[in-house]
């Protein structure tokens, strides 16, 4: 056996990984073209390179069919119900900053906190006959973050792209949305709640919980890992 690393398989995010890794004396690399999934790794004996798409690494480390994983902090979160006891954190990155929040339309000018939110939502099932929606993706962490702050009469519908947009659309009339500069959110007049932050995510280097490990895997995973913490 080898010790599988999984990273992410291209974008900014692959970049990044690949000279974050190389800083500390471990090169990843492709092997094939663009279209090909295959890679190798320098520096370390014992260690194979897995390239998957960041929202397949929550999963493969849980099942253990990886040992190392590269993901966002929000993707293990949402993925993996209880995810401490899948996955430890080994290292935050320092790239892939991202926040998840919860915005509301600019024009509900009495409406900046989770407590305006929960009156407001409370008004809204009373005035509409049904409960405010709030589009997202990320439904454990919003429901979760929400139940937390007591506020309970809302619905999360799923948005897998232009989440932003729904509000205008009038499929949801709130978003629970990851941003990075808040561009987004005021392009299509929405304004995050002061209190609406979910969770701060970044690229983390994860170990899998699950994964089997060799004597020989555990002498690659410990050299491997001398060198990135």
């Amino acid at each position: 056996m080898t010790v599988k690393l999984g990273v992410p398989s291209k974008g900014r995010l692959m970049e990044k990984t690949f000279d974050w890794f190389g800083k500390r004396g471990i090169g990843l690399r492709r092997t094939g073209s663009d279209r090909e999934y295959a890679a190798a790794v320098d520096g370390v004996t014992g260690v194979e390179l897995v390239l998957l798409s960041a929202g397949e690494i929550p999963r493969e480390l849980a099942a253990g069919r990886i040992h190392l994983g590269v993901t966002g902090s929000d993707l293990v979160r949402e993925k993996l119900a209880a995810w401490d006891t899948q996955v430890e954190e080994v290292q935050l990155m320092g790239f892939g900053h991202a926040d998840l929040i919860i915005a509301v339309p600019k024009c509900w000018v009495d409406v900046d906190t989770l407590d305006d939110l929960d009156a407001a939502a409370a008004a809204f099932r009373a005035a509409q006959g049904f409960r405010m929606r709030i589009a997202t993706k990320y439904h454990r962490l919003v429901r979760e973050f929400l139940r937390d702050q007591g506020v309970a009469d809302y619905q999360l519908v799923d948005s897998q792209g232009a989440t932003e947009g729904t509000v205008k659309n009038e499929t949801a009339e709130a978003v629970a949305d990851i941003t990075s500069s808040g561009e987004t959110l005021r392009a299509n007049h929405l304004k995050i709640l002061t209190d609406g932050l979910v969770h701060k995510s970044q690229a983390t280097l994860f170990r899998s919980r699950k994964a089997a490990l060799s004597d020989a895997d555990r002498v690659a995973l410990t050299e491997l890992l001398g060198k990135l913490t």
